[in-house]
This record gives C-alpha cells, sequence and structure tokens, in this order.
C-alpha cells in the first residue's frame, strides 16, 4: 500500500485575508516527484508556505507527513518541518558561517549533539548533491549553482519524508538548472 505524505482536499490558500488559491485537491504517494507549476503571482509559494505551517490552512482539510494543517499548533511547527526538507529560492544560507557551520546550525538547531554522527552526516549530504570538498568555504565564495546545491543538501540533513523546493532554479541558467533537477530526481 502506497504511503501518503501530502494530501489536500478542498483546501484554500490565504494570504492573510486574500484568497490565493481555492478547491486545492492533490495527493503524493512516497517517492513521488511532483512539479507545480504557475506563472509569478498565481500562488506556488502561499501554497509552499502552508505546507510547512508558515500560513494557515483555514478551509478544507489538509495533512503533510502525519501533521493534520487544519489543527496545526504554532508549537508543533518545529516538529512538522523537521519531517520535510525544504529549499528556499533564495537559498538562505547564513553568510557569516562556511559550509560546515552552516550545516552544523541546522543540525544542532533540530537536536543533534554527537560530533560524529553530525561530521559523518554533514559529509554524506553534501557528497549526494557533489559539494563534499567545499565545506570549508563561504556562501559568497560558490555560485549560484553551488549554493543551491548546499540548500539542497542542508534540506537532507534530518532525512526529510517530504522536500519542498521554492522554485529550485529560479536565479540558475538552463546548463545549472537541469544539473540541480537531475540532483533533485536522484534523491
Amino acid at each position: 500500500m502506497e504511503e501518503i505524505v501530502l494530501e489536500l482536499k478542498d483546501a484554500a490558500i490565504f494570504q492573510k485575508e486574500s484568497l490565493v488559491l481555492s478547491e486545492v485537491n492533490l495527493k503524493i504517494a512516497k517517492g513521488e516527484f511532483v512539479y507545480l507549476i504557475g506563472k509569478t503571482g498565481s500562488g506556488k509559494s502561499s501554497f509552499m508556505k502552508t505546507l510547512y505551517g508558515d500560513l494557515p490552512l483555514q478551509k478544507g482539510e489538509g495533512h503533510v507527513v502525519e501533521f493534520d494543517l487544519k489543527t496545526l499548533k504554532e508549537k508543533d511547527i518545529p516538529f512538522l518541518r523537521r519531517k520535510l526538507g525544504i529549499v528556499f529560492q533564495d537559498f538562505k544560507l547564513l553568510p557569516d558561517r562556511n559550509i560546515n557551520q552552516n550545516m552544523f546550525f541546522v543540525l544542532k538547531a533540530t537536536g543533534w549533539t554527537d560530533k560524529a554522527k553530525m561530521d559523518a552526516r554533514v559529509a554524506n549530504v553534501l557528497e549526494k548533491v557533489g559539494m563534499k570538498t567545499k565545506g570549508f568555504k563561504f556562501p559568497h565564495e560558490l555560485s549560484g549553482g553551488e549554493q543551491q546545491r548546499i540548500a539542497i543538501a542542508r534540506a537532507l540533513l534530518n532525512d526529510p519524508e517530504l522536500i519542498i523546493a521554492d522554485e529550485p532554479t529560479g536565479n540558475l541558467d538552463p546548463q545549472t538548472s537541469v544539473e540541480v533537477m537531475k540532483v533533485l530526481q536522484e534523491i
């Protein structure tokens, strides 16, 4: 039987009081790769923000990695996000820390304490995205495509049940975009 990681039924997505999307019905099973395509301003980012608890689900039903979005409490949002890998459009890498320190920051924030396990996990995710030798570099020393690969690696740190990527190739040239999409598909 397929494991459902995301399901929305008759959901409505709002930005404050403004309706952005209505009658959203979607079911995604574990292992599926789904693209959400739409014009700028069509509600893609608002949709994703609802999935990771940044915007409340006000109408309809929604379940993401066993969390009920309709009844989600603010105190439960960090636990939801630990089961998600989120790749932001603007990378959100900490500029004052090198790549390894960026990764350690996330691991510590999500409860990791064993340095050897943390080292191994960082090495593992950086290798998955072809960036194993870049851990000592700072974000500004990397190309846009390299920063995006690091953002993907960061999203993989806690072995997420679902990866959500907001325009993962939006700031990249066509060739780098193809490479980044290959990385996501391999994962």
